[in-house]
């Protein structure tokens, strides 16, 4: 310890030890005398020695350092957390709002998206007969011998309305991503809303592939196989009505399937899930497809809900092994 004098000539004075020479948890100052260690016998010095025992049986404890970090059982020297206010939970336009609220926003971008699909039908139902006529001239087989035949007096109207509604369908799908855009947009950062704004004519551009695709490769195939496996057996009389719903859901579903690679990079931009998760649950994923597939097929045969979901698997691992040759 330091002595300092007194200018009065009285007694010298001690000066209290300082923060910098004592151990935290230390009961006898600063004294650096040197004590023998009772487990080793070696010499310590007192402060290391009372800073790491109590002195009722040598048990253990944490102190702090003189720059005021804890100090562990093992000597070394950890920094305290100091809370300086820099962890955001979201965004600053991220905001508290009462369910109620949540739900009638959610209702009111729905029906936003059901009025711009309405509207896309009204305009195409004037040409969905001349549709109507390509499609049939298209894929059914000697279409000018096999003519369409109506068993009801509405079924031309209404498969009307179901060609147009692919119309409705293609322009509903970018709508939906951009209604939920702005359902979500203030709890996104700034990188996450530029992401889900290319997602919208990314989600319209995949959905018309999508047609495409059924209507280049799978409905071909389709109408071969039926053409192929009744061959000699009987003669098939295509009904308008059973053979569009084949054709326009085989398209529709096609249309939403080629979302798949969209929604898989969303979900995992926005953290709901990893490459690697949905890599080790592929097995499901290809349940949960060949169930819906079979779910909501038309085909009773089962050939297009087989393609169906080869399409739909194929997408799933596409996306995976695209992203992860990208290193993503």
């Amino acid at each position: 310890m330091a002595e300092q004098s007194d200018p009065s000539g009285d007694e010298p004075t001690v000066q209290p030890p300082s923060r910098a020479s004592t151990g935290a948890g230390s009961d006898h100052g600063g004294d650096t005398t040197e004590t023998t260690d009772d487990a080793t016998g070696d010499s310590v010095p007192a402060s290391d020695n009372d800073a790491n025992r109590v002195a009722d049986g040598g048990t253990e404890q944490v102190g702090l350092d003189t720059e005021g970090a804890t100090v562990g059982s093992d000597g070394t020297s950890q920094s305290p957390e100091v809370d300086d206010g820099s962890f955001i939970e979201g965004p600053e336009t991220d905001e508290e709002m009462p369910l109620a609220d949540h739900i009638e926003e959610m209702m009111r971008r729905l029906g936003m998206v059901f009025l711009f699909a309405g509207v896309a039908t009204v305009i195409t139902y004037p040409l969905a007969a001349d549709l109507i006529n390509y499609l049939w001239a298209t894929h059914i087989p000697s279409a000018e011998f096999n003519r369409p035949r109506l068993y009801g007096p509405l079924e031309f109207i209404l498969t009307k309305l179901k060609v147009a509604g692919i119309a409705g369908l293609l322009v509903g799908l970018p709508m939906f991503v951009y209604q939920t855009y702005r359902f979500m947009e203030p709890g996104l950062y700034e990188n996450e809303r530029r992401y889900y704004l290319a997602a919208v004519p990314t989600s319209l551009i995949l959905g018309i592939v999508g047609v495409l695709f059924a209507h280049f490769l799978v409905l071909p195939f389709i109408f071969d196989y039926f053409t192929t496996y009744t061959e000699g057996a009987a003669v098939i009389a295509f009904g308008l009505q059973e053979t569009f719903n084949l054709i326009l859901v085989m398209m529709a579903w096609m249309a939403l399937v080629f979302q798949i690679p969209l929604f898989i990079m969303l979900a995992i931009m926005m953290g709901l899930v990893t490459r690697e998760w949905l890599e080790d649950k592929r097995l499901i994923f290809w349940g949960v497809f060949l169930a819906i597939a079979f779910v909501f097929s038309p085909d009773p045969t089962g050939m297009a809900p087989i393609i169906v979901t080869l399409t739909m698997v194929g997408l799933f691992e596409g996306t995976l092994a695209l992203l992860r040759w990208t290193g993503n």
